[in-house]
């Protein structure tokens, strides 16, 4: 065999020439290349939320801090997302995914040596731009691979596989930090990578879409990420500088008069990055909506939940890492089940009753106190939350596929996928307002009943922009210590209830959403 040159190479696969010769000799090994690329994807989706509590730690960082740590991220892989899948279209799937994870590689890297907070949220950003190269790559060569038969079966094998490894990415990751370091969770990626860029090599089939013939919309990629990044700082920032801030004033404004720009601009372009005529069908409206709140109240979720196990109720990471572990088995095992939904009932039935659900989920967290006992709080929010978005998830896509044209049906998905992201970016910097707003009322009302020496108070004044991380001031008694610990630990739960009375609401909204606009099908 000529390793560099694919076994099943006969040249380059379109729209017109069939993929079914490759996809006997080499679907196995498509689909290994694939499910490994996406999943590392996927794992630092949640791994790194784990990773958070030892950032603050090892780095002096603040809650703001970390929350850039995951925003930089989230902010270039939601806003490129679209343009990563044009460049697949036009200079080959193949291509782009290799370069994809190269990029994400080389930055995991970067992000394992950072020495300070600054450089790990760069090398972050430079990672979401690499994940948002690689994410759209995978279901587009698998498509390109395989023909229509069997294609369905490779897609369910794909997002079977996928949902493993997201599973187990948080314990492993967990373990990680525990044993080694926080830097190990980022290496991870390195051997995942190597293996993944030879079996690609080796075994993939080039694949583009000759029918596409328009221009990249650079200029719909540059304003998607300059407005989404502008009110992202503003909001993040406002935490740590005040809404009365030009800086944020300027950012908050900007953002929004460049993302109206945005709109302006994709709806007279001739090939845009996000057809804003796929809009025109309420189905794909109402789903893409309930996907903004949905996804939302979930993002949070995941952002807070780890720092409440680990700095609040003191698991280990390990620990921590495997308290969501049911929430992704849910979803794992429930999903041929939610498909089944759809053919007895329609979608838009589970796309109602499932947010309703997850609303519940979202409440039971509201329960948790300080010591409480993981089996008796958090685990059955955990299970209610698993059912709810188990049962929405294959609806939502089905609805979101049979809404528009076959011809639109990657566009559609890519686009739902993109306001899946956005909503999680915009939604950790407006909750993380909640957080800060409920924890800081919390304390000031809390630290006026101890007598508390005034040199201490002002270290605390001073640190509480790290919350449930603050460092206790020294020159207190241990009595004193204690009691400002349990004070401390007490209103980050305050906050994290009341974040979590936010994603209840914004589940029921998406529950209405559904009720609204999505039509019967």
């Amino acid at each position: 065999m000529n390793i560099l040159k694919p076994p099943c190479d006969e040249g380059v696969i379109t729209a017109q020439k069939s993929a079914a010769p490759c996809a006997k000799k080499l679907g196995p090994w498509v689909l290994a290349a694939t499910i490994l690329g996406s999943s590392m994807v996927f794992i630092d989706g949640t791994v790194v939320n784990v990773a958070l509590p030892a950032l603050q730690t090892n780095l002096n960082a603040t809650v703001t801090d970390v929350q850039w740590v995951v925003e930089a991220y989230a902010l270039f892989l939601a806003a490129l997302l679209l343009l990563g899948g044009s460049l697949g279209d036009h200079f080959g799937r193949k291509r782009i995914y290799a370069i994809g994870i190269s990029l994400f590689v080389l930055s995991s890297i970067w992000c394992g040596l950072s020495p300070n907070i600054f450089q790990l949220i760069v090398a972050r950003a430079v990672q979401g731009v690499g994940g948002a190269l690689l994410v759209p790559g995978s279901l587009a060569i698998i498509s390109a691979s395989f023909p229509e038969a069997e294609r369905g079966k490779a897609i369910g094998t794909w997002s079977g596989s996928t949902a493993i490894t997201t599973a187990m990415g948080p314990v492993l990751g967990g373990w990680l930090i525990e044993h080694v370091s926080w830097r190990a969770v980022f290496f991870l990626n390195v051997p995942l990578s190597l293996i993944t860029l030879l079996l690609v090599f080796l075994f993939v089939p080039e694949s583009r879409d000759e029918e596409e013939s328009g221009r990249l919309d650079l200029t719909g990629a540059a304003l998607a990420t300059a407005g989404l990044g502008a009110i992202v700082y503003g909001l993040i920032e406002s935490s740590r500088l005040g809404w009365r801030n030009q800086l944020v004033i300027a950012s908050l404004a900007g953002g929004v008069i460049v993302l109206g720009t945005f709109i302006f601009v994709e709806a007279r372009k001739r090939h845009p990055m996000m057809p804003l005529t796929l809009f025109r069908s309420r189905n794909f409206t109402g789903a893409n909506l309930l996907t903004l709140f949905l996804y939302a109240a979930l993002a949070g979720t995941l952002f807070f939940l780890p720092l409440n196990l680990i700095q609040v109720q003191g698991y280990t990471p390990t620990a921590a890492g495997a308290a969501s572990l049911p929430f992704i088995l849910i979803m794992f095992l429930l999903s041929r089940w939610s498909g089944g939904l759809v053919k007895h009932y329609g979608s838009r039935l589970p796309l109602i009753v499932g947010p309703i659900i997850a609303a519940a989920g979202f409440a039971l967290f509201v329960l948790s106190g300080v010591n409480g006992s993981y089996w008796k709080t958090f685990l059955p929010a955990v299970i209610v939350l698993g059912l709810g978005m188990a049962i929405s998830v294959a609806p939502l896509t089905t609805t979101v596929m049979n809404a528009v044209k076959a011809s639109h049906a990657g566009i559609a998905s890519g686009v739902n996928n993109a306001v899946s992201r956005t909503a999680g970016l915009l939604s950790i910097a407006v909750l993380g307002l909640v957080m800060f707003h409920a924890f800081n009322t919390c304390l000031d009302r809390r630290l006026n009943a101890i007598a508390i020496p005034a040199e201490a108070r002002q270290q605390v004044n001073a640190d509480r922009i790290k919350l449930a991380a603050m460092q206790i001031p020294s020159g207190i008694n241990e009595e004193m210590r204690t009691a400002l610990r349990q004070t401390i630990n007490e209103c980050f739960v305050f906050g994290f209830r009341r974040v979590m009375l936010v994603g209840t609401a914004l589940a029921l909204a998406s529950s209405l959403a559904s009720a609204l606009i999505i039509r019967r099908q």
